[in-house]
């Protein structure tokens, strides 16, 4: 388990989680997030943040020694956001779209970083009305950080197919399982992250951009996976919010653990192969379109594959150091998942059955809490 009888490193964690302010009544969502937001500034200080549609909530765990301590932390801000929507007459939900609140009718928060983005991207910011799930796995060395950055992007068609909830936009159903990563495909900088072969060429890549005022910060690179401009941290920035606390630490966990097992592979001189970033979007499309039901290619194989037994495949490859992490029963979770669906299956099973979008909202509502810890 353990390379040359060294034990893995932490991999300590943060989590990002943006949840949707929705009206009981009207189901719609709501532009309150002001309120809520400076009621949890008092209780949660920087764990929670304006975003840039006022109908959006981000919160923020500390930084996290393991998966246990990151289910705690996502259960504590779930309920408390849950505690001070409540105040305001208002309830939360967790998925990647609204099934059909409309981005023309949302107000944009009174805050300059927000005001100079929807300045200079215009609609395409202000149609962003979308909800995700961002993991941060911490890793001091920036140049080792880069080489799982280029390997782990093999593997993000795989969690994000778990993590699709998104398949209604404005009132319509998509026919995507995840329609929530094409909104924002509209931003520049955004999916899959091109091949760099060093540090260097990395950081002289951000250079550029901010000397010709293409961003100002690198913030402003928005991959579906990235190494953190300011902290320790790779972040994976592809999945959907997910319904409930269970499948959010399950994917926390297995993101975890492909990150630590590609540094095994790494630190034993053997590592994973990396593919065209052309050919991962491929099985990302694919993703998005099936989430778990359909196929994705096996590019060792050079064949297509039920995306279910490419997830267990992946089981396969991180069982060596779950046990180590600590996050064999989370991972596990994901046999769960295959079984019941992700958020966007539970969302159209609602849908087929009752064909009322309403209903659809009370099922993303009454599952927010679902799996919370009591505290």
């Amino acid at each position: 388990m353990k390379e040359g009888g060294k034990k893995l490193p932490k991999f300590t964690l943060g989590v990002e989680e943006e949840y949707q302010i929705i009206d009981p009544q009207t189901r719609d969502l709501r532009s309150h997030m002001s309120k809520i937001v400076e009621g949890g500034k008092i209780q949660l200080r920087e764990q929670v943040k304006a975003e840039m549609h006022q109908s959006v909530v981000e919160v923020g765990t500390n930084i996290c020694e393991n998966v246990a301590e990151a289910r705690k932390e996502v259960s504590f801000l779930r309920n408390k956001i849950f505690e001070l929507a409540d105040k305001q007459g208002l309830v939360v939900g967790a998925a990647g779209t609204h099934p059909f609140s409309k981005w023309q009718d949302q107000e944009i928060t009174d805050d300059l970083r927000y005001h100079e983005i929807v300045n200079e991207l215009k609609d395409i910011a202000r149609s962003n009305l979308i909800f995700g799930l961002h993991v941060h796995v911490g890793i001091d060395n920036r140049d080792i950080a880069l080489q799982l950055m280029n390997q782990a992007c093999y593997f993000l068609p795989h969690i994000y197919a778990l993590s699709t909830n998104s398949p209604f936009w404005e009132g319509r159903n998509t026919g995507f399982k995840a329609f929530r990563a094409k909104v924002f495909a509209k931003f520049p900088r955004t999916g899959l992250p091109e091949y760099f072969d060093s540090v260097q060429s990395y950081d002289n890549f951000l250079e550029i951009l901010v000397k010709t005022n293409c961003i100002d910060n690198p913030k402003k690179i928005w991959w579906d996976l990235r190494m953190h401009p300011f902290f320790s941290t790779i972040e994976f920035r592809i999945c959907d919010m997910c319904l409930t606390v269970d499948e959010t630490i399950c994917i926390v966990a297995l993101i975890q653990a492909i990150v630590a097992k590609l540094y095994k592979l790494l630190m034993s001189n053997t590592s994973f192969n990396i593919y065209r970033i052309a050919l991962i979007r491929e099985n990302k499309f694919r993703a998005a379109r099936n989430g778990i039901e359909g196929k994705l290619i096996d590019f060792g194989k050079k064949t297509e594959v039920p995306t279910q037994d490419l997830v267990l495949e992946l089981l396969d490859f991180i069982d060596d150091v779950v046990d180590e992490l600590g996050s064999r029963e989370e991972i596990n979770y994901v046999h769960e998942i295959l079984k019941n669906g992700t958020g966007a299956d539970q969302q159209l099973a609602v849908f087929e059955e009752t064909q009322d979008l309403s209903k659809v909202v009370d099922m993303i509502t009454s599952k927010f809490r679902q799996g919370i810890q009591s505290h």
